[in-house]
């Protein structure tokens, strides 16, 4: 039996792979049939600080990608879409079950070196498992249940969706120019700090750990304001479980740090986003403005990701919530071509989030673990491709990155990356792809960020004021 279901389970996942030489690539929802999607990149790289392969960016800590993404890894998804056609021939709606798989190493050793046995190897994920029917009956109405990477916005030479990533397990429906979600959010993850999804569950009159659950609700309108400009309102609204119908027990665990039986907690997030297209200078030239506020556990996130549900900062231990906690954040991108032969990207980021407790500095969590109660960070870039010819581009890129933790000085960097680049399809855009890079990447560190090694580069190198780079990358999506 277990053996029949390996066999089953391998042409499940290797049908679709063959497939590809036997069926065109289908539209999405476009007729009965089988579509594959894919996004990868892979390389390698060298640094003459070690004379060895590091793999670690030179952007500053707790950022992620945020100060320029070409240092990134490896990194592979691979989205398998079924379509399914109406019974009735002249229904219009369009229906698919799409499952994304997504592959990485948190080692960040290569791919060719690395696999799912090794320390730290390559780790499987499924971040997309969902069902969606689309265009209803002929009608702009859709409904889609199931994990799904839920967003929009991306500034992609940041490698940072804001604004909008709902990203998760939930269901929503779209209707028009109105969007409605719910996500549901909850963690067995006992290392995470803020906050914990646990508490003491009694009412059988035992204590048990029972785990909390999050349920976000998501409401999005666009208002077309004229021909070029659309404003999109968003509203959501945090709740995470509590303990209120239980007997109420000590206020702490046999362990003194640890509170486990804080109340329910809710928070809410609201947000604009102007995106004016720029007629002027370009068909396809944009401007996109967000502005989000969050309040309560709702003040997400950091690290480079923007999900609102990841809360920031420490509680308020004597009121046990996150009532005070906020998050401002405002994102401002700009695309067009600056001739024939030169295409401009740039782009600001800018967070300021703080939590519950009364400090800027280090505060307590429910787990007793000390974390950084505010932060603000600031980052502004460019890009420029300059087509040499059709297959060949060059990209410069510019970024410079500010960070403050708490009360610690400021961290600063700057970086400088010249990436000469094959495209081999021969289209002169941004968006062609595979590419073939080869990259070159210098930076530099303010005295605070070289000395707190404040850079996963330098974690590795050690206390530098410059940072360097070399390697070569290919990038590729369908």
């Amino acid at each position: 039996m277990i053996r029949q279901f390996i066999i089953l389970f391998s042409v499940f996942l290797i049908l679709p792979i063959i497939s590809i030489g036997q069926l065109n690539y289908i539209e999405q929802g476009d007729k009965t049939g089988f579509s594959f999607d894919t996004y990868g990149r892979v390389g390698v790289d060298w640094n003459y600080d070690n004379g060895g392969s590091i793999g670690r960016r030179l952007n500053l800590n707790n950022m992620g990608s945020i100060g320029g993404r070409l240092e990134e890894q490896d990194y592979l998804e691979l989205v398998p879409t079924f379509h399914f056609k109406p019974f009735n021939e002249n229904d219009l709606t369009k229906i698919k079950v799409q499952t994304r798989f997504a592959v990485y190493s948190k080692s960040l050793s290569l791919f060719g070196n690395s696999s799912t046995s090794s320390l730290g190897g390559l780790t499987i994920a499924m971040p997309e498992i969902y069902a969606e029917a689309s265009n209803i009956n002929g009608k702009d109405l859709s409904i889609w249940i199931g994990a799904r990477l839920y967003r929009k916005g991306e500034v992609h030479i940041a490698d940072h969706f804001f604004f909008d990533d709902h990203s998760g397990q939930g269901f929503g429906i779209e209707y028009k120019n109105t969007r409605f979600a719910s996500i549901f959010v909850s963690s067995t993850d006992t290392t995470a700090d803020v906050p914990p999804y646990f508490y003491l569950n009694i009412g059988d009159g035992v204590a048990n750990i029972a785990l909390r659950q999050r349920n976000v609700l998501i409401l999005e309108h666009d208002f077309q304001l004229s021909e070029n400009n659309k404003l999109t309102g968003l509203f959501e609204f945090h709740r995470m479980g509590g303990t209120e119908s239980d007997p109420i027990p000590e206020p702490r665990t046999d362990n003194a740090d640890v509170v486990l039986n804080y109340s329910a907690d809710h928070g809410f997030v609201y947000g604009l986003k102007l995106q004016s297209d720029l007629p002027s200078l370009e068909i396809g030239a944009y401007n996109t403005l967000a502005v989000r506020y969050g309040t309560s556990i709702a003040n997400g996130g950091d690290g480079g990701l923007t999900k609102t549900w990841i809360t920031f900062g420490a509680p308020d231990l004597d009121k046990l919530d996150y009532s005070g906690a906020y998050s401002l954040a405002i994102v401002d991108e700009v695309k067009f071509d600056i001739s024939e032969e030169n295409n401009l990207n740039a782009y600001l980021i800018f967070t300021q989030s703080k939590g519950a407790a009364d400090t800027k500095g280090m505060a307590e969590t429910y787990w007793g673990r000390e974390v950084y109660n505010y932060k603000q960070d600031l980052t502004i870039g460019f890009r420029d491709v300059h087509y040499v010819t059709d297959k060949f581009h060059l990209l410069s890129e510019f970024h410079y990155s500010q960070r403050k933790d708490g009360e610690d000085p400021k961290y600063c960097y700057q970086k400088i990356s010249l990436a000469p680049t094959f495209a081999p399809t021969g289209e002169k855009s941004t968006g062609v792809r595979p590419h073939f890079r080869f990259i070159f990447s210098l930076s530099h560190y303010n005295d605070a960020a070289s000395e707190n090694l404040y850079s996963p580069y330098l974690q590795f190198v050690g206390e530098q004021k410059w940072g360097h780079y070399l390697g070569v990358k290919a990038e590729w999506w369908l």
